[in-house]
């Protein structure tokens, strides 16, 4: 099996040795995404609000490049620094898929990468 990377500017670009998003077959797996600003570099972390959108639109930006969309994804890992943001970000995630959900964990860290609030990766299907 040959796998094949994603890439896209409308997403940010790998902060470290990994791609943005690779195909296994018919299986995309992302890496998480943090919430950067693709056009300015810069983190989105006026509000948790804010923070999860940003994620969540760079997520899509990668499920677009790949032609998918919220509705193939079957799977999400949320990290968070803080359990006590749960409600906010979760209003938020929710938002996104039109109610058939993916399976999903949530796990409180120690630490996130450029101390990001939340991070978070799927994994989605042709």
């Amino acid at each position: 099996m040959m796998n094949r990377t994603v890439e896209t500017e409308n997403a940010p670009a790998p902060i470290g040795p990994y791609s943005q998003a690779v195909w296994a077959g018919n299986t995309l797996y992302m890496s998480g995404q943090i919430a950067i600003n693709p056009e300015s570099g810069e983190l989105v972390m006026d509000s948790i609000q804010s923070e999860t959108q940003q994620v969540m639109r760079n997520i899509e930006a990668v499920l677009n490049e790949a032609n998918l969309d919220f509705t193939k994804v079957i799977k999400c890992s949320i990290f968070l620094s803080d359990m006590n943001l749960f409600a906010e970000v979760n209003e938020i995630y929710g938002s996104f898929f039109s109610g058939n959900y993916p399976a999903r964990e949530t796990l409180e860290v120690s630490k996130l990468p450029k101390a990001v609030n939340v991070e978070i990766s799927v994994i989605a299907v042709r």
